[in-house]
């Protein structure tokens, strides 16, 4: 009846199996917990050093793979050690005081054995703490020995000694130097207008050096046929005095044998003499 309450015995050692199993799975869930704050992982390509509370960085280097830590005591500093890309730009001044404007790209990665000094001396954050400095500092020690000019014709010579200066100078850091490249090259505008100014010259140049020899060919051809001209006056005048007047009458028959040919041709002549008479035959000698 509705008067009636009436309630449900629990079963002995109901309440008692309960609790037992609440307090395994609390204490499963720590264990869980404090296995998780124990270990860490080390992925492929990277390295691990663990920083001490009370000891401060140890000298251990860790490789890939779950390792072991003191909970709220130790820290893993996670590395990347795989190659990696970074360019940088830098502009600077030649020899002869041009403004060059340059990229190196560079890959690089940190020696993992010097991982516990690069990480007290400088940080995690060491590639944009130091590639960008010795960078700088290289190009601009290397591009002051060469002119504008020699970067370009001797850009081979010009990359060969920024990879060795900046080699060493990465490796004071612990830092390998995979490749370097000069990825990037140009000049201020002054020098641009100085190569248009020089090409111009040249080609002035070229042009009175071309007048000069067309010159000084001619004044040798010149010499040359008035020589021609006195070598002929004197082989004439050397056989005039050989032959006597013989040359002269050959040269008078020829003339007339011409006129009179010329003159049998001619419409307005209807008479040519027979007796050789006023065909220049007839002169009289000197």
């Amino acid at each position: 009846s509705s008067g009636i309450n009436a309630e449900w015995p629990l079963r002995p050692g109901g309440r008692t199996m309960n609790s037992r199993l609440s307090t395994l799975l609390g204490l499963g869930m720590v264990g869980i917990g404090a296995a998780s704050q124990c270990l860490y992982n080390v992925d492929a390509g990277e390295a691990a050093i663990i920083f001490d509370k009370f000891a401060g960085v140890k000298s251990r280097v860790y490789g890939e793979g779950t390792h072991f830590k003191i909970p709220f005591i130790q820290d893993p500093v996670i590395f990347d050690i795989k190659s990696r890309p970074r360019s940088v730009p830098v502009s600077t001044g030649s020899k002869d005081l041009q403004t060059v404007n340059l990229t190196l790209r560079i890959l690089f990665h940190p020696d993992p054995t010097l991982l516990p000094s690069i990480y007290t001396n400088v940080g995690v954050d060491y590639d944009d703490r130091v590639l960008p400095s010795i960078v700088d500092e290289v190009l601009k020690s290397v591009v002051a020995q060469y002119d504008a000019s020699e970067l370009i014709t001797q850009r081979p010579n010009v990359s060969m000694a920024v990879a060795d200066n900046l080699t060493k100078r990465a490796e004071t850091f612990g830092i390998y130097l995979d490749d370097i490249s000069i990825t990037h090259l140009t000049f201020g505008s002054d020098f641009a207008r100085a190569v248009e100014n020089k090409q111009v010259a040249q080609q002035e140049a070229e042009r009175s050096r071309f007048y000069v020899e067309k010159a000084e060919f001619e004044k040798t051809a010149a010499i040359t046929s008035a020589e021609g001209d006195a070598i002929a006056a004197k082989m004439l005048s050397d056989a005039f005095k050989k032959v006597g007047d013989s040359l002269i009458e050959l040269r008078k028959m020829e003339a007339a044998e011409e006129i009179a040919h010329n003159l049998s041709n001619s419409r307005n002549v209807t008479y040519l003499p027979s007796d050789n008479k006023g065909l220049l035959l007839n002169l009289p000698q000197q």
